[in-house]
């Protein structure tokens, strides 16, 4: 019979009202998100000004604070899209790997000869020995470096291609370890990218890989490209070198295993270095905006254990010696050695303001890009098309569910205003649904609310139409009710479950906005059979216990 057990009831009520709570901060959208914003930076810099402390205050505490994200179609901001040179990263492995089989051809001398590189491609690594006899024992000793491919697609195969002629010992890279190291790369960069993105406290941001080599960056909020591309577009490649000398001709000569290096601060002063750093940007666990003893802006960083052992150790050999601080193939700083640094923290001093020390300890925090980026194309969203969108977007949600409420009463009377508090019900729990989430709401996903809206009476309406079956069958008001709820329940599984299954298609196999739209589209699926199953018989079983009807007309 229509019976509902208390417990039931007061479930229902509770997921109602708890969905309710949860989208109740989007209605005050400005305030909570500053809220959060003040609670966020309070959290990161470990300080609470007096501004943070009002926006915080804001907003009640014990009220939930999380809201819908809006994406870059309604919030505005930028569009990136970037191509990473993957010869840099083939030009650093063979960089990387030259000073090792050096090191091992010189101690076979008499075999072979004197040993030095010659100019190649990116991916090569050529190499000339002075004794041509000593050619097939200098290939023996470089194929020694070469090790398989780590991947399901390269296995098998090695990484690394050796060659003899005549003099020479050509090293390259294999088809098979480039591939491998191109998805390396493009995960890395998708990595570092979110992590300098996050540290900002952009929200939401779209950061995905396109093709073999490029990357989309879609960042809601942000004030401009050029912003966007300043924090992204800096490698941030941060080493420590020991320094061999300090010069003013550009032209001059390194010599093996060193490289010229040219001043930030100092115009037409350039360093020579030897190649291989000390340590670098990987080994810093943490980097924060500081000032000098000067009072000037600067960067205070701290070594992970390996690092700090490797440069405590640097610098106790090295007293009085200069050392290098390279970012970007620059050196900012060559600072002397006074005394042993074994506490693995320094600090970076020069010539920035204090935005420039925040940002450089932004990129420092996240990690260096792997690889220098170049960008195809920019785009800056203005937050007045966002809002042009929000207001379309909001005008058709209303002129949706007014044509959809007015529909429901004027063919259902009584019952059809059930359905539609259901309906409005409905809606509201979608947003809190998505609050809860995080989920991104976009212009797609408001069209996904419009449909649900059309959707979501659906059901009742298989309902209705069962009860006005069972009425003209002559049964009573409570059986025909009862029986139009057990009955219609197959027809609306069963449409729910395969629009269910055609939103998981578009949210795995799409992307972008038609992701977004299959985002509210599934929630609403969820949500709407709650409210016009569960909910809507509720509110009819309340209205036949307080009126028990004798008849009733729908």
């Amino acid at each position: 019979m229509l019976q509902i057990p208390l417990w039931k009831r007061l479930a229902i009520l509770g997921l109602v009202c708890f969905g309710l709570l949860l989208a109740l901060p989007n209605l005050f959208y400005n305030r909570v998100e500053q809220h959060n914003d003040a609670l966020a930076r309070v959290e990161q810099t470990g300080v609470t000004t007096p501004e943070d402390a009002a926006l915080i205050a804001g907003w009640p505490s014990w009220m939930p604070s999380r809201i819908m994200a809006l994406g870059l179609d309604l919030r505005g901001g930028a569009h990136l899209l970037g191509q990473i040179h993957l010869e840099d990263i083939y030009r650093a492995r063979m960089t990387a790997l030259w000073p090792d089989i050096r090191d091992q051809l010189a101690s076979e001398r008499e075999q072979i000869g004197a040993v030095r590189r010659v100019t190649g491609g990116d991916d090569q690594l050529i190499i000339e020995i002075g004794n041509p006899a000593g050619l097939s024992r200098a290939v023996e000793i470089a194929r020694q470096f070469a090790t398989p491919v780590t991947t399901f697609t390269g296995a098998g195969q090695s990484d690394l291609n050796v060659t003899g002629s005549g003099n020479r010992v050509t090293i390259t890279i294999t088809d098979a370890e480039k591939s491998a190291m191109a998805d390396r790369t493009v995960q890395q960069t998708l990595e570092i990218v979110r992590r300098r993105v996050d540290e900002v406290g952009t929200r939401e941001p779209t950061i995905m890989r396109q093709g073999a080599d490029r990357v989309l960056i879609q960042v809601p909020g942000i004030g401009s490209a050029e912003e966007l591309k300043a924090l992204i577009g800096t490698t941030a490649r941060l080493t420590f070198n020991p320094v061999v000398s300090r010069v003013a001709d550009p032209q001059t000569r390194p010599g093996s295993g060193n490289m010229l290096v040219p001043s930030m601060d100092e115009p037409g002063i350039f360093y020579v270095l030897e190649e291989r750093p000390v340590v670098t940007g990987e080994d810093l666990t943490d980097a924060r905006p500081a000032f000098d003893q000067a009072g000037l802006p600067a960067v205070d960083f701290r070594f992970g254990p390996q690092g700090a052992r490797r440069f405590g150790a640097f610098t106790s050999a090295n007293i009085n010696q200069p050392f290098a601080i390279v970012l970007d193939d620059q050196v900012i700083s060559a600072p002397i050695i006074r005394q042993p640094i074994t506490t693995g923290s320094g600090q970076i001093s020069g010539a920035m303001n204090i935005e420039q020390s925040t940002q450089l300890a932004v990129l420092l925090r996240a990690g260096a890009l792997p690889a220098e980026m170049t960008f195809l194309e920019e785009r800056t969203i203005g937050p007045e098309l966002g809002q042009d969108s929000i207001d379309a977007g909001r005008l058709a949600s209303i002129i949706g569910t007014v044509a959809v409420v007015a529909y429901m009463i004027a063919s259902y009377g009584l019952f059809g205003t059930f359905a539609s508090i259901a309906v409005l019900t409905n809606i509201a729990i979608i947003i809190g649904v998505m609050s809860v989430m995080g989920a991104t709401l976009t212009l797609p996903g408001i069209a996904g609310i419009v449909l649900t809206v059309g959707t979501a009476v659906d059901a009742n309406v298989i309902i209705y139409e069962r009860i006005r079956e069972e009425l003209r069958r002559g049964s009573r008001v409570v059986k025909a009710i009862d029986s139009g709820f057990k009955d219609a329940m197959s027809a609306i599984i069963d449409a729910n479950v395969t629009t269910f299954i055609a939103a998981l298609v578009m949210f795995f196999l799409g992307s972008g906005p038609v992701k977004g739209f299959a985002v509210t589209l599934t929630i609403g699926i969820a949500t709407s059979v709650f409210t016009a199953i569960f909910f809507t018989r509720l509110m009819i079983v309340w209205w036949v216990e307080w009126r028990k009807p004798k008849e009733l007309i729908l």
